[in-house]
């Protein structure tokens, strides 16, 4: 018999676990790439309206936040909408969540805790992605002195006009004196995906300023997780248990395939798997730096 034509010798049960650790960390890659560079996009679009939606809501009722509490004054949760924030020149209209950790900039920028909202008396910092999950702020670098833009806020239009943009090392503006207020934009800089710092975009009021609410963070006591280009490690439990999931499903597609036969798995556990890798993944980009 022709050598090509012999039978193949049964895999070792060191190969068999070796493919299937090989099978389970490519699949995890590739939900991870899919994840970011695509599906992430499409979860922006749909938390962005979701946002809009309730923020344009709250300014009809005349409850939309001014502050770091509520309408109720019950201390504002992380993702919870509190501006919209539009620069025609580069095509942003986006509205602006409580928080910027991994967790928030995945909906859209998010405003830092302990600086005011924009358009009142002092420094008021928005952090926004450059690249995945619709990289809201991935244009920023390219605004100039002078370029208007506004944000809504519970006070009303708040307008801006730009100062410059800095990198590290660059010398910042004058901090706002009593009666000013100050607008930075914060995003990564670099290649898309591969961040190797932080842009800074400076903007100063120039409709009237608004009274400052109260705020209880301050940055002495903010988590880590809020700083620019930091990661997110309060949710690694549940990177456990995503993974946890995916390796229980990878055993159960296994022993269906050898019980019931493999088109019949496919039709099962393709999907199980999908999903279960969609999960591994997000948990995954939470443990990226929140600009990216």
């Amino acid at each position: 018999m022709p050598r090509s034509m012999q039978p193949l010798e049964p895999m070792s049960p060191t190969q068999v676990l070796s493919r299937t650790l090989l099978t389970i960390v490519a699949a995890l890659l590739l939900a991870f790439v899919l994840n970011l560079m695509l599906l992430s996009h499409l979860q922006h679009v749909v938390a962005q309206q979701q946002l809009t939606d309730t923020f344009r809501a709250q300014l009809a009722a005349g409850t939309a936040p001014v502050s770091e509490g509520d309408f109720d004054d019950k201390l504002l949760v992380d993702g919870a909408p509190v501006a919209i924030i539009s620069i025609p020149s580069i095509g942003v209209y986006e509205t602006v969540v409580e928080g910027t950790s991994s967790a928030e900039t995945k909906s859209g920028p998010g405003h830092r805790r302990d600086t005011v909202l924009p358009g009142q008396q002092g420094m008021s910092v928005v952090m926004g992605r450059a690249a995945s999950y619709g990289g809201p702020f991935s244009r920023i670098q390219e605004l100039t002195p002078g370029t208007p833009f506004t944000v809504l806020t519970g006070q009303g239009i708040q307008e801006f006009e730009v100062i410059g943009v800095r990198y590290a090392g660059d010398p910042g503006p004058p901090n706002p004196t009593g009666s000013e207020s100050r607008l930075i934009l914060q995003t990564a800089r670099g290649p898309a995906y591969i961040p190797s710092g932080t842009a800074w975009v400076d903007a100063e009021l120039t409709s009237p300023v608004e009274p400052a609410g109260k705020r209880q963070t301050v940055f002495s006591t903010m988590s880590p997780e809020y700083l620019p280009m930091a990661t997110d490690t309060t949710t690694v439990w549940a990177l456990v248990f995503a993974l946890q999931f995916f390796i229980v499903a990878e055993i159960a597609a296994v022993w269906a395939y050898r019980r019931i036969g493999a088109q019949k798995m496919w039709v099962v556990f393709v999907p199980v798997m999908f999903l279960a890798g969609l999960l591994v993944a997000d948990q995954i980009t939470r443990l990226l730096p929140n600009l990216l």
